[in-house]
């Protein structure tokens, strides 16, 4: 008899089901879809760095899950408190029957199991189809040959997500024996006759309060936007973001004490058609949610901010890295090392055969260790060098306390790198990108690292003077020029100060020896042959390096591609992760409280038409309502989003750029447009349905 009444029960009321079904089948879905991607993997042909980023991933969006589970089972939790908090006066109907709280609590289980296998199944189904997009989708980012791709089940993440589902269905049920067991016969019989206590605000307080609100917004938008000292650690960060937080607070708590007065002036509009059973109801909810639309609004901002954000971090890096590769392979070495040497801030001791190379070309180096002839082409060797006492410090002269009060990260000590104008002119030429001529008393800076371009051109513009090998030269531009030398992943060259072939440079000033060349290959398969000799431990030449204690560094444009692809991807993915569950979350809240409002409303709409209000008119009146309900903590989201972005651009400056956030916007209104759209949609339609029950 339980098993046909939780049945019954499960049809009647499935349009009351619809926002719970809903999210656990989003739920579902994106568990799965996140957590099969290694299933894929292997079918990916990548190299061997490739398949170590994809790996990663993998690993760390399994640790990601387990903070995504706690999240939806918390919201699986409290939209089944919804359907209990519903279904009182049946259950107080039950028991005045005769039925004893655990046949009820049974009952619950029943249905609970019923939707639970449903929605795992359907969201299964929906995540396995979803999943093969998402491994295409991996297989692009990480630049894959999708030529052995296939549908592919990923058996581990179905058993994963099913394991982790019925611990959440676990909880639900023990929640509901605990609810069911303390329910008193007279507060279901009643439930839907008890009203709710409203307290009103001072309008003058709340007015005082809201003030104080945006002014301490603002305040926090200001610092974490600025170029000052609060983006320099975590503690510089914590007092803006709590102001950030107690400000959503504090506009929420205020905005239900004033709005409803000051819109009660506007007779014209107060008095059209419903409006003021609107507002006296929108008043109503945010006085008594004021801490869960705070919530919502927050998951709404790190939403719209973190996709917004690493989404646009992908396409800029995705850009910047074929402009900042222009050539196969860059490799340098130390010149001049006796006794002891500096590199990466520590200090090592030389051996005499590093001593020794450290005179020669890195070409001799070379062909001193055995490498192949012929292999590489389009060579430029230049020498790079430094004088010990012209450091950034003293670069930037007058200017130097002041921009260090505006960033004391900065590192103001290390001697500033300085090339010749030819030998700059012969990397420019292979590289493809502007070549420069000076006078005998001028002096270049290239940089293409915005910040730092920047604060240099704050000296510049003075047509600063520098003291370089015993003469005075004066900046030839009012600013610095885009230019580089050594390739990375993005534009991070933060200066180098070129300076006119006559200048007398002396073999004591030389601090590196530079490389630049291409692979002398036709075919990308004869290119990753060459990678290997120059990246693989195992290969002859590193070997043979290795055997003759000598030490030199290098990057290739295929190790720095397949690093900053890597990088960008995982970002996004984590991104997308969390964003997605976060909207989730913070839509199922919202459409909950709103179909609990409707329902404990009823009498209020049943009231309306008897006082000749047609159906047209509620129906217009509860769309205003839950659209005003949903719109609030977004608008002010959005605008603490527009905050947020430009505190990741600054943050991310020289990965990230504002060129490349428009895509990544849209994108984001696209992704939170059908998911929001959803929930508000399935919102209105279950409250169209709510209020139209019969008493």
């Amino acid at each position: 008899m339980l098993f046909k009444l939780s049945f019954k029960n499960i049809k009647k009321s499935i349009k009351d089901y619809t926002i719970y079904f809903l999210t656990l089948v989003l739920g579902v879905a994106i568990f799965y879809m996140f957590n099969s991607l290694d299933s894929q993997e292997a079918m990916l042909q990548v190299s061997t760095s490739t398949h170590e980023m994809i790996k990663l991933m993998i690993d760390i969006l399994g640790v990601v899950s387990i903070f995504v589970a706690v999240i939806l089972g918390l919201l699986i939790v409290y939209a089944n408190n919804f359907l209990i908090n519903r279904r009182k006066k049946e259950f107080g109907i039950y028991m005045t029957l005769g039925m004893g709280r655990r046949q009820i609590s049974k009952i619950i289980l029943l249905e609970t199991i019923f939707i639970g296998i449903i929605s795992l199944g359907i969201g299964l189904i929906v995540g396995i189809f979803a999943s093969q997009f998402m491994s295409i989708l991996v297989g692009k980012m990480f630049q894959a040959d999708m030529s052995e791709f296939q549908f592919v089940f990923s058996k581990d993440a179905c058993i994963k997500t099913c394991i982790y589902f019925a611990v959440m269905y676990i909880a639900v049920m023990f929640f509901n024996t605990i609810v069911i067991s303390r329910y008193k016969l007279i507060n279901l019989i009643n439930a839907t006759k008890k009203n709710e206590k409203v307290k009103i605000k001072n309008p003058i307080l709340a007015i005082i309060i809201f003030i104080i609100a945006v002014i301490m917004l603002g305040y926090a938008y200001m610092k974490v936007t600025s170029k000052g000292r609060m983006v320099n650690s975590i503690q510089d960060l914590m007092p803006p973001v709590l102001m950030g937080i107690a400000g959503t607070v504090l506009i929420f708590w205020s905005l239900s004490g004033f709005i409803l007065k000051i819109i009660q002036m506007m007779k014209k509009v107060y008095l059209k058609n419903t409006n003021m059973f609107v507002l006296r109801q929108i008043n109503n909810k945010i006085n008594t949610t004021v801490i869960s639309m705070s919530i919502i609004c927050l998951m709404l901002f790190l939403t719209i901010t973190i996709l917004s954000s690493s989404l646009g971090l992908r396409n800029t890096m995705q850009k910047e890295i074929n402009e900042v590769t222009p050539v196969d392979i860059n490799v340098f070495k130390i010149a001049n090392v006796s006794g002891k040497y500096t590199k990466y801030g520590l200090e090592f001791n030389a051996t005499e055969e590093q001593i020794v190379d450290s005179k020669i070309s890195i070409q001799e180096t070379f062909k001193n260790n055995n490498l192949q002839e012929n292999i590489l082409k389009d060579i430029v060797e230049i020498p790079i060098y430094a004088q010990n006492d012209l450091t950034l410090e003293k670069f930037l002269g007058d200017k130097y306390a002041e921009i260090d009060a505006e960033f004391p990260h900065l590192i103001y000590t290390n001697p500033e790198k300085i090339v010749k104008i030819s030998d700059y002119n012969k990397i420019a030429e292979l590289y493809g990108i502007e070549k420069y001529d000076l006078n005998e008393n001028e002096y270049i800076v290239v940089c293409d690292f915005d910040n730092q371009t920047q604060i240099r051109n704050r000296v510049l513009g003075d047509k600063n003077k520098l003291e370089i090998a015993g003469k005075e030269y004066i900046s030839k531009y009012n600013e610095c020029k885009d230019g580089f030398i050594e390739m990375s992943s993005s534009h991070t060259n933060t200066g180098i100060i070129i300076v006119p072939d006559s200048c007398n440079l002396t073999q004591e000033m030389k601090k590196e020896q530079f490389l630049a060349a291409n692979y002398n290959a036709e075919t990308e398969e004869k290119k990753q042959e060459i990678e290997k000799i120059f990246t693989e431990n195992d290969s002859n030449f590193i070997q043979e390096l290795s055997k003759n204690g000598l030490d030199i560094d290098g990057m290739t444009k295929i190790s720095l591609i397949e690093s900053s692809v890597g990088l960008a991807t995982i970002i996004t993915f984590i991104a997308i992760y969390l964003s997605i569950v976060f909207l989730i979350a913070s839509s199922a809240i919202l459409a909950l409280k709103q179909l609990t409002e409707s329902s404990d409303n009823k009498q209020r709409y049943t009231i309306l038409r008897k006082i000749g209000c047609d159906e047209k008119m509620i129906n217009k009146a509860l769309l205003k309502q839950i659209g005003i309900f949903f719109m609030l903590p977004m608008i002010l989201a959005i605008i603490h989003s527009i905050f947020g972005i430009k505190f990741a651009i600054l943050i991310l400056s020289g990965m990230a750029s504002k060129e490349d956030l428009l895509p990544s916007i849209i994108a984001t209104v696209i992704v939170m447009g059908i998911i929001y759209g959803a929930y508000f949609l399935a919102t209105y339609f279950g409250s169209k349905n709510i209020i139209k029950e019969n008493e």
